[in-house]
């Protein structure tokens, strides 16, 4: 979700003209700013999983070379050695053999400055830790982060309740964006489960920012004011209420209907987002103006298939997505159709040819979001006109 991320940082740069969005890396997007952009990253980004602070860089050659830079880092100036911390280190294409030794390389050098400093040391949480510190290893250099985050920004602060499989919330947003839906454009997920895709189009649609409801781990740097931070969050203007509902959903299970409409609630909704338990099969196009119909079609035992074997060799799964081949191509005309999922057989299900995939990854599942284009008049055939009378009496 990489150019989706960079495209989001672009709108909140614009917030704000300290910061400035440079590359794309795998995995995340580097840029620049105030502190407080960084707090601005955490309150209104859909996509990030976290906001990391480079604290330090520097080639290396063996751990000892990690340990000194991490010990000159001015831990201190950040946190206090009361505060509990959590060490995590990634690496691409590194010599070094053990990311275990590395990691406690890194917690030796912190601690070591507190104690040299203060002769009192932090302690280590791996559960709810008060900072996350980061090491990042590539075949020859080092990064060390400090996490402004804190618990990752899926987690928005406001789901109660979750089906069996449930996106992560930050995954449903890139979905979205990578969808163009934009609010005001007709929504529906058929299949919405416990509601999470709904929920991150609503709250974009209220103005809801996606960390309004939650805290953060930057909250406890020596460097917080929460007067800033008040300013910051008191500047942001919700959107007014629609006068007509343009996000729908419905799913099979009236259990998940009720835990949508619970989730939306939580989330701050105050306006009507129609929901129906209704199979799949049998929707129709909530509105007359053609939009977006968003989903996580169910698989594997999520639709009652028992073993390992794929979509397509399933005669239920077949049925299923025959028949909701046809109510596609039947009630949807003019509608854009995408369609997230781990099996790569769907289009053959579907007998429809997609007109985009893109790649995912749901954790480390490998997904598509496939786009197929209901053209109008689709699978219709024009009623028979009468030939006009050639003889009038």
């Amino acid at each position: 979700m990489e150019a989706a991320l960079a495209e989001e940082l672009g709108e909140i740069a614009a917030l704000d003209k300290t910061m400035t969005v440079h590359n794309q890396v795998p995995g995340g997007v580097h840029c620049s700013g105030s502190l407080q952009d960084g707090w601005r990253i955490n309150l209104h980004s859909r996509i990030a999983s976290r906001v990391l602070m480079r604290m330090g860089h520097t080639s290396y050659s063996n751990e000892n070379d990690i340990y000194d830079l991490v010990l000159d880092t001015h831990w201190e100036d950040w946190f206090g050695y009361h505060h509990t911390i959590r060490v995590d280190v990634t690496a691409v294409k590194s010599p070094l053999k053990s990311l275990e030794f590395i990691t406690l390389k890194i917690k030796d050098a912190i601690c070591d400055r507190f104690r040299d400093q203060f002769t009192q040391r932090p302690s280590v949480n791996t559960r709810n830790p008060d900072m996350r510190i980061v090491g990042f290893l590539d075949a020859r250099t080092f990064t060390i982060y400090l996490d402004l985050s804190g618990e990752p920004l899926f987690k928005r602060g406001w789901r109660m309740e979750t089906g069996d499989a449930p996106l992560r919330e930050n995954l449903a947003a890139g979905l979205l964006r990578t969808s163009g839906w934009k609010p005001g454009v007709p929504l529906f997920d058929p299949m919405c489960g416990s509601g999470t895709i709904l929920i991150e189009a609503a709250q974009i649609l209220a103005g809801i920012p996606p960390g309004m409801r939650r805290e953060f781990a930057f909250e406890k740097f020596h460097q917080f004011d929460p007067a800033i931070w008040a300013d910051i969050k008191a500047s942001v203007k919700p959107h007014p209420l629609p006068a007509e509902p343009t996000i729908f959903g419905s799913d099979i299970s009236g259990d998940m209907v009720i835990m949508t409409r619970n989730n939306l609630n939580k989330a701050g909704i105050r306006f009507d987002v129609p929901l129906k338990q209704i199979e799949a099969q049998e929707i129709k196009a909530p509105t007359i103006q053609p939009g977006v119909l968003l989903t996580n079609p169910p698989y594997g035992e999520r639709i009652g298939v028992r073993g390992d074997s794929s979509l397509e060799s399933d005669e239920l799964a077949k049925e299923f997505f025959s028949a909701f081949s046809a109510t596609l191509k039947q009630r949807f005309a003019g509608w854009s159709v995408f369609l997230f999922t781990a099996d790569l057989t769907v289009p053959k299900l579907l007998r429809l040819k997609e007109s985009r995939k893109t790649p995912f990854f749901n954790g480390a599942l490998e997904c598509r979001l496939f786009r197929f284009d209901m053209v109008s008049g689709f699978n219709r055939r024009e009623e028979a006109k009468p030939k006009p009378d050639q003889n009038p009496q």
